[in-house]
């Protein structure tokens, strides 16, 4: 009994991604609350991929009772990775957690508390080496130890290896750095706004993408931040007040519920839409996150986000708008861009954001290259996608790459020897 019982936990273990996965995605925890997770992974095992449940009793009862519910999620899944037996999916889960530990981690350097040359000082102070400025994909891929890079895209984007830990350090804890992926540090420098501009950060929570903002406009301007959830309000809020950010009315209220002719919107030029979507593209995924999607709950999500991106076009000053989903879904992407550009006609166009970024959108429509994804092969970063619409017709400035905010602030080492630290800029909140 005693080698069953090894024999049992060892496979379960073997299984333990594939498991995790199946409980959330048929809600087991969530409807027997008092079944212990480890528990539930040994019986899901036994009733699915072992020599069937040996136990007796409640446990028994209780297993049989939610088998189907099991049995189709586990379907859906073998349909998703594309195999057919149940080892095969130990396979694609490995390929998964081999995605996701390539994966560097990526530092955005808050400019509103500091600047880039001085979270390099204090990071070489604790033992860091500094590498200089990337000149390469291949360069984040091979970092390792107590080394890091500028990143070779981003201008206040630091590149640690996946492994390092900082939520404990101090830069991280004062607000002075922000622990954010490189691909979504991507809409806010695409949207770009100038200082003093009006912004709408229309699903703001958990709040990395608003401070992002703020700090490209410097905290001067206004920025309108909605969110329908309380807990993710009061969330994002801490994050706000840690970063520094002023001039920025955060919101709890459903952004399809606000009305573009409010006159407290009419300066508003620029939106940024990161609706909520499958998280398909995130290549770590927590406790209690979304599975991946039904088909049903596929097509409901892009209707929200069909709605949500025509919603946001109506704004009558709206200059720039980027939509962006942490998905990986064509539906959820450039499907709903396709939808939403033939509803508008003429009065918006897609702009060719970030035209040197190798990972570009599908094929689904005439210029849906002017799009951009992002995923853990070809860009080490989270699965991601991009567009970059702006207003056309009489009088419209023409279509530009990159974002009035790029042009004014050049990356740090332009002009220079890749590799060269990045040139000094006026400092502010020294950590010392």
């Amino acid at each position: 009994h005693v080698r069953q019982l090894y024999a049992l936990v060892s496979e379960t273990l073997r299984y333990a991604s594939v498991l995790e996965k199946l409980l959330d995605g048929a809600a087991l925890l969530q409807a027997e609350k008092k079944l212990a997770p480890q528990l539930a992974k040994v019986l899901v095992y036994d009733l699915l991929f072992g020599k069937g449940l040996k136990c007796g009793g409640r446990w028994k009862a209780l297993a049989r009772r939610h088998r189907p519910r099991l049995e189709a999620e586990l379907a859906r899944m073998k349909v998703r990775h594309k195999v057919s037996r149940n080892e095969d999916l130990l396979a694609s889960e490995k390929a998964v957690s081999a995605a996701a530990s390539q994966v560097p981690r990526y530092v955005r350097v808050n400019t509103l508390k500091t600047c880039v040359d001085d979270v390099i000082d204090f990071f070489k102070r604790q033992g860091y080496t500094y590498l200089g400025k990337a000149a390469s994909v291949e360069e984040l891929k091979a970092l390792s130890g107590k080394k890091f890079l500028l990143d070779l895209h981003l201008p206040e984007l630091l590149v640690f290896p996946s492994q390092t830990d900082l939520h404990d350090n101090l830069l991280y804890t004062s607000g002075h750095i922000i622990l954010q992926d490189k691909a979504s540090c991507l809409p806010a420098f695409l949207l770009g706004p100038v200082a003093g501009s009006h912004v709408i950060d229309a699903c703001a929570a958990p709040g990395n993408k608003t401070s992002h903002l703020a700090a490209i406009l410097k905290n001067k301007g206004q920025i309108f931040a909605f969110d329908v959830d309380p807990k993710r309000v009061a969330t994002t809020n801490t994050l706000l007040t840690r970063a520094g950010v002023t001039g920025c009315q955060l919101v709890q209220q459903d952004f399809l519920t606000v009305d573009p002719r409010d006159p407290k919107y009419s300066r508003v030029t620029h939106i940024l839409l990161d609706p909520s979507c499958s998280g398909s593209g995130m290549v770590t995924r927590g406790p209690g996150e979304e599975a991946a999607p039904s088909a049903e709950r596929l097509q409901a999500l892009a209707g929200f986000q069909r709605r949500a991106l025509s919603h946001a076009l109506s704004f009558p000053a709206l200059r720039r708008l980027v939509y962006s989903t942490c998905s990986l879904h064509r539906e959820e992407n450039e499907d709903v861009v396709r939808a939403v550009l033939q509803e508008w006609g003429s009065a918006f166009r897609l702009v060719t954001a970030f035209p040197s970024w190798p990972c570009r959108g599908l094929a689904a429509f005439s210029g849906a290259e002017s799009c951009l994804r992002a995923s853990p092969a070809e860009t080490l970063t989270h699965g991601f996608f991009v567009a970059v619409l702006e207003r056309g017709g009489e009088g419209a400035a023409a279509p530009s790459s990159l974002p009035a905010a790029a042009k004014e602030n050049p990356q740090p080492g332009e002009g220079t020897e890749p590799g060269a630290a990045p040139k000094r800029k006026k400092k502010k909140q020294r950590v010392k």
